[in-house]
């Protein structure tokens, strides 16, 4: 209420033909001595809030200072050098040119020469108390200005570059440097921003809000484009390809051709199960007698079993499919975000519609291993027949295992299967432990290398009998492990049994099954060698009974394999046509269909509040971005830039750079302790003032009104006035104080 100060600024614009487009912040200036309810340290809460403005970067300051004061006491001219030490952006204001006394003049100041700055000196005269209460205008006024200018004798020759006018223009050619150095930066933004925002707008380039046929337009185009992203995602486009993983259909031709295959061989190759249930088919179908040779039936009935099993894998399948398709419909009803109704009965009416087709589906291709289990066709002609498999009932398996190999391949074909990291997990296999190699799988070898240019060959391990077997994740690690070994109890690498590779993920370690798989390395369930001991101990066979296991093990291993091929050709054929053809069929010519008898059309077509605003404001941001873009064009070509001036010698101000603490606190205390040693210390040329800036002589001089004008001689002053400050912590100083405020006022 009584002479306090807020930081908080009082905003006022100003419309006129006649003003610049600029702001300006009239600030406070500093007061040293708190009167009414200003605090004690008034003095540092206005410089804060003079500094909180000065400091930016696209701030210009007009450090005003009265023609009557000693331009050395300027605290506008102290507080400008701190924050702008080049002079870039600070232009000296002299005022009350016309109040100085007689035989006084500020023309070194007007000139330059006194104090120089960089921008130089502006001097203006306005209107005294006696001219605002008769009511004179500021066209008279700046008439006035002119006119005292060109009569005074001091000033006549530099008339052109003083005055409100001039001030004026020199400001005018900053705003119009500052946009030219903006433009440029400021373009390159908007137009970024423009990009941005354009794929979005042009959703909304055909949206006309009276358009009564505006929403089935709108519900026609999308479900056109759900079923052109559906079937794109499915068949195959350059135009949506996932880079991060695999989606749509390559993720179902995965399915199909290497989880689904792995899946059948990992179910089939149990080799001890097979072979044990073999024998006591024999030995149950001969009954009490004992058969002199080897029983059909034992052959059908295993054969019998061993197809039912494939429903498993089969089933399994489908369901794969089925997520696969489900989450393909969820990544494509995404742009139909803008309408939750539209995007929700869309999901649920494709979801029902597979969910339909799962069934029959399943049917299907139960019927087709139903099929398959109603006749064995052991006249089929690459079944081997029963004189065949007695006679390589001895090498049979071997021979199998190493046709797995590839040996229906030329040797000199060396058929990269894959390629990849994987890290050789065995402990201290390699010296330092567990190494990551670039792994090449071809049709006869696995090798490794130092890294994926393939110049340094660790090792080639042949495929021969060689088997997978899974071996279980560790607690410790994060790495999937599957393992390698050779089925005649070789070591696989120097002195190892087995070749444990770690993967980073479970996907990695089926993907390189799946891979090894179609290179003849098969998967292993058998059981580990102490097991087979115990095994071999409490299940024993008479010589004649392992020669019929051995033919009808070749005889099932024939016949399944017919039938393994003929189930991995028919399931995915199955599937696509019941299943993913179905549903493409059914997006492109029922889902409009269903959609309209689902619900009222404009219930689908609502749109979210969120999203009608979110859609007038992308609308309102793109013209608005648009004309900005234009408007910036227009000034660039229009405005013209004006360089600024060459740098001056400041070396005046230099010491006045050091002294200002932080706070007048600090200020007042040095003052005290030693006031009467500035004087000598301050003497003589500007350049040695920083000598004795130590003995904290430097920080009054900023703040000192000096009596005399030229500038050396004001220093003289330095020795009573720095007890000034001090005034609020003692009450002895206050007669100094007083005719100080005095010369203060006067001035």
């Amino acid at each position: 209420m009584n002479k306090g100060i807020s930081s908080i600024p009082i905003n006022l614009r100003v419309y006129s033909p006649h003003v610049l487009n600029l702001t300006l912040i009239d600030l406070p200036g500093i007061t040293k001595v708190p009167v009414g309810d200003q605090p004690p340290d008034i003095e540092y809460q206005i410089r804060e809030m003079i500094m909180q403005f000065i400091t930016r970067e696209n701030c210009l300051i007009l450090a005003v200072t009265p023609a009557n004061t000693d331009l050395a006491n300027s605290d506008a001219l102290k507080l400008a050098k701190e924050v702008d030490p080049q002079g870039l952006r600070t232009i000296g204001v002299i005022t009350k040119l016309d109040l100085m006394d007689e035989g006084t003049d500020a023309r070194d100041v007007l000139e330059n020469k006194l104090l120089p700055l960089r921008r130089g000196y502006v001097g203006v005269v306005n209107r005294s108390q006696k001219d605002i209460d008769g009511k004179k205008d500021i066209k008279a006024a700046m008439l006035a200005e002119r006119k005292f200018f060109l009569s005074h004798p001091a000033y006549r020759h530099i008339a052109d570059r003083m005055g409100t006018p001039h001030l004026q223009k020199v400001l005018n050619q900053q705003l119009t440097n500052h946009i030219r150095d903006t433009l440029p930066n400021f373009r390159n933004k908007l137009q970024g921003q423009l990009l941005s925002i354009e794929h979005e707008v042009e959703a909304y380039k055909n949206f006309k809000p009276e358009d009564p046929t505006r929403k089935t337009k709108a519900l026609l185009q999308m479900v056109q484009q759900f079923a052109v992203d559906f079937e794109k995602r499915i068949e195959g486009s350059g135009d949506q390809v996932d880079t991060l993983e695999l989606s749509g259909g390559a993720k179902i031709n995965r399915i199909f051709h290497e989880r689904f295959p792995f899946e059948i061989v990992k179910m089939e190759f149990n080799e001890k199960e097979l072979r044990r249930e073999i024998s006591y088919a024999i030995k149950n179908i001969h009954g009490i007698r004992t058969g002199l040779f080897t029983p059909d039936m034992a052959f059908e009935a295993i054969v019998k079993k061993q197809i039912v099993k494939l429903k498993g894998p089969s089933l399994k399948s489908v369901d794969l499919v089925i997520q696969e398709l489900i989450n393909t419909v969820k990544k494509c009803t995404k742009k139909l975000a803008n309408f939750p109704r539209l995007c929700e009965e869309t999901e649920r009416i494709v979801a029902n519609h597979i969910r339909e087709r799962e069934g029959k589906t399943k049917d299907q291709v139960l019927l087709l291993i139903d099929i398959q289990v109603s006749y064995i066709n052991t006249n089929h002609e690459d079944f081997i027949g029963f004189a065949n498999a007695q006679q390589r009932s001895s090498q049979v398996h071997k021979k199998n295992t190493i046709g797995n190999q590839g040996t229906n391949l030329p040797p000199s074909r060396q058929i990269v299967i894959r390629k990849g990291w994987l890290t050789i997990s065995n402990i201290g296999i390699m010296k330092g432990g567990s190494k990551g190699y670039w792994f090449v799988l071809t049709a006869e070898s696995l090798s490794w290398y130092k890294d994926d240019e393939e110049k340094e060959k660790k090792y080639m391990l042949p495929l021969d009998n060689l088997k997978v077997r899974d071996v279980e994740k560790s607690f410790m690690s994060s790495k999937h492990i599957f393992a390698l070994f050779n089925t005649e109890q070789r070591n696989v690498y120097k002195d190892y049994r087995f070749l444990e590779l770690a993967c980073d993920s479970q996907e990695d370690v089926d993907s390189w099954k799946a891979s090894l798989l179609r290179a003849g390395v098969y998967p292993d369930k058998s059981l580990t060698e102490s097991d087979e001991n115990g095994q071999a101990e409490n299940f024993s066979m008479d010589p004649q009974l392992e020669r019929q296991v051995e033919t009808i093990r070749n005889l099932v291993d024939s016949y399944m394999s017919i039938i393994n091929k003929c189930i991995r050709d028919l399931i995915p054929k199955t599937i696509m046509h019941l299943m993913i053809n179905n549903v493409k069929d059914f997006i492109n010519s029922e889902l409009l269909a269903q959609l309209y008898s689902s619900e009222d059309q404009n219930t689908l077509m609502e749109e979210s509040a969120e999203q009608a605003q979110r859609r007038d404001e992308m609308l309102r941001m793109y013209q608005a971005l648009k004309e900005a873009l234009v408007i910036i064009g227009d000034i660039n070509t229009a405005t013209t830039f004006t360089p600024a001036p060459p740098p001056v010698d400041d070396s005046w101000i230099q010491h006045s750079r050091r002294s200002p603490p932080p706070s007048p606190t600090t200020q007042r205390r040095p003052t005290l302790s030693a006031p009467l040693a500035r004087p000598t210390a301050g003497r003589g040329p500007a350049p040695a003032i920083p000598s004795p800036g130590p003995h904290s002589g430097a920080p009054p001089v900023p703040f000192r009104p000096g009596p005399l004008p030229p500038f050396p001689s004001a220093s003289d002053a330095l020795g009573a006035p720095p007890q000034v400050p001090s005034r609020p912590t003692r009450a002895p100083p206050s007669v100094p104080r007083r005719s100080q405020e005095e010369v203060l006022g006067h001035s």
